[in-house]
């Protein structure tokens, strides 16, 4: 049964102003690399100080960040980045973070996008589309719709409550890392990426790696003076699809409903400067997935012993190589400790919210900021509405009956572990 406290908190959720925050900030076009992060930042301070929190909205020093040893990888080229942290309560470690990331991926081709506004946050049937809607803006609006109720409803917290909005997610977490390293934490963690209703209490992770395949030119019409590099990646290609079933043949129990737990896949492919010509050199590259509790040097070594592999079996290759390098973000997996209060917190809070039925289970095959909190020592898992399916997608879309439903779950659990 619920609590005098817990049932004025959930009455306290103002919903009108939780969807036109969500508005308000799926406007504002915060690509990855570019002002808007900075811009989505500026809005999420100026929130969370009009909420009552302590505010720290500092400039992150990217040459000092990046240079650090753990730094997990830009994808995007980065003049700024700012941190942002509220807290409410007092100045002891918090007893609950709630964490989103403000940064969106680029849109993509504009005509494919309904209204050819990725940006318009357009409302129909009880569903806002727009980039950034299911990941994670929804997130970040339900996070402060349930700080707004608490205030409204004038409780005290025992624990201080702290809401982490980070940039750079999508390109490896360099927001999160700057804010952990500035010495923001707390008991626990939830981030409010979108889990299509479930609980993930666990992340595979992702490399990106580049393959440099080297060939022999020659005229196309004497070809077999020469080595096709496109001949040759069809040989690794080959090992490639072998690493990857052979990578998935025993999944962790919690990423055993995906097909696919630890999914390899070569995303560009470059070769060639002339028709008639045959290519001397082809470039690849890729995700590749880390396994649930496999430290990433263990996988990046297990990946290129593969591609040494297949070389030594192929004359050419054998004495000119496959180069493997790993450039882009490093996302490690991350994993909730076994037994940890957390889940079952957030299952309860989701079921008292109104939640159809207790949330199911489950890990998650792609990388996210868990990590770096989990690698922190801070108990980290998933909630929040949306559906990964539609992330980076020009039909991304969030339904706002699921951001009210986690603005007042996440309500709950603040005020279980922090009042």
């Amino acid at each position: 049964m619920l609590s005098e406290v817990e049932r004025a908190v959930l009455a306290a959720v103002d919903d009108s102003l939780v969807v036109d925050e969500l508005r308000e900030l799926v406007q504002i076009q915060s690509v990855d690399g570019t002002a808007g992060e900075s811009a989505a930042q500026v809005w999420c301070a100026e929130r969370l100080r009009g909420l009552g929190m302590e505010v720290d909205h500092w400039e992150i020093d990217l040459p000092t960040v990046t240079a650090d040893a753990d730094f997990p990888g830009m994808e995007v080229e980065r003049t700024e980045a700012w941190g942002c942290v509220g807290v409410l309560g007092g100045d002891a470690t918090p007893g609950l973070v709630l964490n989103g990331h403000v940064d969106v991926v680029p849109p993509g081709d504009l005509a494919l996008w309904p209204d050819g506004n990725p940006y318009s946050a357009r409302m129909s049937d009880g569903i806002m589309w727009g980039r950034g809607t299911c990941d994670m803006k929804g997130g970040v609006a339900a996070i402060l719709g349930a700080v707004a109720a608490i205030v409204s409803a004038g409780i005290t917290l025992r624990k201080p409550l702290a809401v982490h909005t980070v940039v750079g997610e999508e390109d490896g977490g360099a927001g999160a890392f700057a804010t952990l390293q500035r010495g923001h934490a707390g008991e626990a963690c939830l981030i409010a990426e979108p889990t299509a209703g479930g609980v993930i209490p666990a992340n595979a992770g992702s490399l990106t790696f580049r393959l440099e395949i080297p060939g022999l030119a020659t005229h196309g019409s004497t070809r077999t003076r020469g080595v096709s590099a496109i001949e040759k990646f069809e040989l690794i290609n080959r090992a490639l699809a072998d690493l990857e079933a052979e990578r998935n043949r025993d999944p962790h129990p919690l990423l055993k409903h995906l097909d696919l737990a630890n999914p390899l896949s070569v995303g560009m492919i470059h070769a060639g400067d002339w028709a008639s010509t045959v290519p001397d050199l082809l470039i690849a590259e890729g995700r590749y997935g880390v396994r649930l509790g496999e430290p990433v040097t263990a996988a990046r070594q297990h990946f290129e012993r593969t591609i040494a592999d297949a070389c030594a079996k192929d004359d050419w290759l054998r004495d000119h190589p496959v180069k493997v390098t790993w450039p882009g973000g490093v996302f490690a997996s991350g994993l909730l400790p076994e037994g940890d209060p957390l889940l079952e917190d957030t299952l309860q809070a989701a079921t008292d919210a109104g939640a159809s039925a207790v949330p199911e289970v489950k890990g998650g095959p792609y990388g996210s900021d868990l990590r770096l909190y989990a690698a922190a020592g801070v108990p980290t898992l998933q909630y929040g509405p949306g559906d990964v399916r539609y992330a980076h997608a020009t039909d991304e879309h969030v339904v706002l009956a699921e951001v009210l439903h986690c603005a007042r779950a996440y309500a709950l659990l603040a005020v279980r572990r922090c009042a």
